[in-house]
């Protein structure tokens, strides 16, 4: 009988890597398959995903809107920028700073916003098309929670000083 297998090996088999390689995986091809659905109504995921805050929350910042994206200011502004010249959004004076503008939707925009939803209605329901409701909600939940302990620890990480190393 050979020994036990390789440190390297054991690791491969760890379910919560496995978990996280596949959570990784799955979002990457939901990535690929949006920016293809995107890219056929002449657009980026990324300005797809600016039309859906603004249609939650109209009147963003661009720098709310950056945060919420985790981009720099500067590429909101560029893709705000290519919204704007389509026809689909607007930039409108802040009454409270006059060095700031509220980003909108126009009604131009409207008519897409149901071919996005209906494509990411779309996209969602292949993606689960083999689970059935309570798996899920489960799976849904489990994926916040996860999402919530990364974010708590990345914060309380960022309160603590630097381990100094010898």
């Amino acid at each position: 009988m050979r020994g036990a297998p390789p440190a390297s090996y054991m690791l491969l088999m760890h379910p919560s890597r496995d978990l996280v390689t596949t959570v990784v995986t799955l979002a990457r091809l939901i990535r690929t398959e949006a920016d293809k659905r995107a890219r056929a109504h002449g657009m980026t995921r990324a300005q797809w995903s600016i039309l859906l805050h603004l249609e939650k929350t109209p009147g963003l910042l661009q720098k709310e809107l950056a945060d919420l994206l985790e981009v720099e200011p500067i590429t909101v502004a560029r893709l705000v920028d290519r919204l704007e010249a389509r026809g689909m959004v607007e930039r409108r004076d802040d009454p409270a700073d006059r060095r700031c503008w509220r980003l909108h939707l126009t009604e131009a925009a409207k008519p897409l916003m149901g071919e996005v939803n209906w494509q990411l209605d779309a996209l969602s329901q292949a993606t689960c098309a083999k689970l059935d409701a309570q798996t899920q909600s489960l799976v849904a939940e489990a994926l916040k929670q996860m999402r919530d302990t990364v974010c708590h620890q990345l914060r309380e990480k960022a309160d603590l000083p630097e381990r100094e190393t010898a």
